[in-house]
């Protein structure tokens, strides 16, 4: 993997801005060499931070119908569920962007977790089969273009948290967790074999909160000490940080 980009903004509305312009001119790339662009989503803030997107000229400059969504994890309860990342997604982006409902990958309802994580499995391993998503031929895991990362304050990423083994699943593609420290406790996640196998991933990490985390993973003695879930994430292609001031506070 390539050195890091981090870009550093004072505030949230251009951390905002910059990531409407990365995704713009990462869509119109892999649209034009693929004929689509497959994006996977995280819950959190990370879908207000997408806000600009929906506005113009942002809006008006990218072929939506060519969007393929997936979600990075997923609180297993009902789609219209409050603790629901899809809900959050739909109600602050998806509805608001003409992506076509079927190029929109949501969780299986009334499934288990060990259920549900299968399934999404599978239906990656089928779209794999029939050339809709491309295959990794380093890792044979499915090669999304672009990966939105989140952090929790402690450091975690998707459903993958410090003290939690799923973070060192190698083979699966999609786990599930039954006792998530943060509520709701059940929930899939992607897998870092899966993450890491992306062509680009950002880090998008903002407010004060995340300050802390955020002088581990980057800081000087960030190699120095038990590594955190966020630092875990290397893309075979481009790693991009997109920072605000409260979330560097530390460094």
């Amino acid at each position: 993997m390539a050195p890091p980009t981090i870009q550093k903004f004072e505030y949230e509305e251009q951390v905002a801005v910059a990531l409407a312009i990365y995704i713009l001119h990462l869509s119109a790339k892999y649209i034009a060499a693929n004929g689509t662009f497959s994006v996977a989503l995280s819950g959190g803030s990370l879908i207000d931070t997408l806000r600009k997107l929906t506005e113009p000229p942002y809006v008006n400059s990218i072929e939506w119908s060519k969007w393929l969504i997936f979600f990075i994890d997923e609180r297993v309860v009902p789609l219209d569920h409050p603790d629901s990342n899809y809900k959050l997604a739909y109600d602050g982006f998806l509805s608001k962007v003409p992506i076509p409902e079927s190029n929109i990958y949501p969780i299986k309802e009334n499934l288990s977790p060990e259920e549900a994580a299968e399934e999404y499995e599978q239906r990656l391993k089928h779209l794999v089969a029939n050339n809709t998503l491309k295959i990794s031929p380093t890792t044979g895991f499915a090669k999304i273009d672009l990966m939105l990362v989140g952090m929790g304050p402690e450091g975690h990423v998707a459903s993958l948290f410090c003290w939690h083994f799923q973070r060192f699943e190698k083979k699966k593609w999609v786990t599930f967790i039954t006792d998530s420290p943060k509520p709701p406790p059940h929930r899939i996640t992607f897998t870092f074999p899966l993450i890491n196998s992306a062509s680009e991933i950002a880090n998008v990490v903002t407010g004060q909160d995340a300050a802390d985390a955020i002088k581990v993973a980057l800081g000087k003695h960030a190699n120095d000490y038990y590594p955190l879930p966020v630092q875990k994430v290397s893309p075979e292609g481009e790693l991009t940080w997109f920072l605000d001031k409260d979330a560097t506070s530390e460094l």
